[in-house]
């Protein structure tokens, strides 16, 4: 993810006649004191949509994945920069790595049935679909999936996360049976949202504000086990935009005393607002976000794990949040990912799609567009709240 500093520098390059780029490029390594001797690589991977085939090919002077999420090709880069600590840099090492700890993870709950191991995606048409597909026989049935517009209509029509959160309904293509949980996909798959439909056919949007308070709760509660995991050394906080929901706010600030931090509009702010604590959620309306563990909590999290004077209590906690974090793409929002992660916490706490829904009550909401004549004539504080 490319830092504030850099946006800059990248507005230039894109902004540059061909016979000023090298000079614009100069002046960026000179101004950044970069080593021009020094190797670099370059990781390209590259979605369905139409563009994304010429694009590719213009950088092809790196290393190509072929058909990649955007998340997988984030988590390729972060494994190749930490030297494989971080997991493996290919397609494979992502499946084996997420789904084995989603596996870890619901081995906790031994009587979950088929119905509810049982989960219906809307892939939007997208590069997700297909990776989605391609990842299942690492699940080992454990999570059993029907996925609807997997690649064959157009990409985001109709169908995909931005459809279900601006429409208010399920996508079409979609068999929504009463009760059953459902989730979609956007197009190069790094947002997600959930829904299902009541016994009356009404719609039911949980969005990222319902997935970032589902994950922040339970995350708390394994802090807050008898003998804790020392929330006092780990601190949780969860960061959203001005776009969250009211009632979200006002449930993790009140009821389940979170920290909670306002951004301003973009995940770009919001991953950089998410790492200034120990354990973070973040995560738009829209359904983009992950988590992220500190350096210091994960190896917090491992000596406890790992420590023969930790109780059972503790170290379940422990090993339970070592798993959590090896589902969890931290280095930005992946819906594959997420989807684990949720799917993981609804079996560990016996929790229903309804329940979960119940959790609070959302402030009824509608997304639209404005065309306005003066937009300057809005005044917004720092965070996108107007004053």
């Amino acid at each position: 993810m490319v830092t504030l500093a850099w946006e800059g520098y990248a507005t230039r390059l894109a902004n540059a006649e061909q016979q000023e780029l090298l000079s614009v490029l100069e002046d960026i390594l000179e101004k950044e004191d970069i080593d021009k001797s020094q190797g670099a690589l370059v990781f390209v991977g590259k979605d369905t949509r139409s563009s994304s085939e010429r694009l590719s090919q213009a950088v092809l002077d790196g290393w190509h994945y072929g058909l990649v999420t955007t998340p997988q090709l984030h988590y390729m880069v972060c494994c190749h920069n930490t030297h494989g600590q971080y997991g493996e840099a290919t397609v494979e090492g992502y499946y084996g790595k997420l789904c084995q700890a989603f596996i870890e993870l619901t081995k906790n709950t031994p009587n979950r049935t088929d119905d509810q191991k049982h989960l219906t995606v809307d892939g939007a048409n997208g590069i997700g679909a297909l990776k989605l597909r391609e990842m299942e026989r690492h699940l080992k049935r454990e999570l059993q999936i029907s996925l609807f517009n997997e690649g064959h209509g157009k990409l985001n029509h109709q169908c995909g996360a931005d459809f279900v959160k601006v429409q208010q309904k399920p996508p079409t293509g979609v068999k929504v049976q009463s009760g059953e949980r459902c989730c979609s996909f956007d197009g190069d798959a790094d947002r997600i949202v959930y829904y299902y439909t009541d016994s009356e056919d009404r719609f039911h949007l949980l969005d990222g504000d319902k997935i970032a308070t589902l994950i922040s709760t339970f995350l708390k509660e394994l802090f807050l086990l008898p003998g804790g995991l020392g929330q006092r050394l780990i601190n949780i906080a969860v960061v959203q935009t001005a776009y969250a929901n009211g009632s979200s706010t006002r449930y993790l600030e009140d009821t389940m005393k979170v920290i909670v931090r306002c951004t301003k509009t973009g995940v770009k702010h919001l991953h950089h607002a998410a790492q200034e604590f120990d354990t973070s959620v973040y995560f738009e309306a829209n359904g983009h976000g992950t988590v992220l563990f500190s350096r210091a909590a994960e190896e917090k999290i491992r000596q406890l794990a790992e420590d023969v004077n930790t109780d059972d209590t503790r170290k379940r906690a422990a090993i339970l949040l070592q798993h959590i974090i090896n589902v969890t793409n931290q280095t930005v929002g992946d819906a594959i990912s997420d989807m684990l992660l949720i799917e993981a916490i609804l079996a560990l706490k016996g929790m229903t799609v309804q329940q979960w829904d119940a959790i609070y009550t959302d402030v009824p909401n509608r997304q639209l567009k404005v065309k306005a004549r003066q937009t300057y004539a809005a005044q917004f504080i720092v965070d996108g709240r107007r004053e």
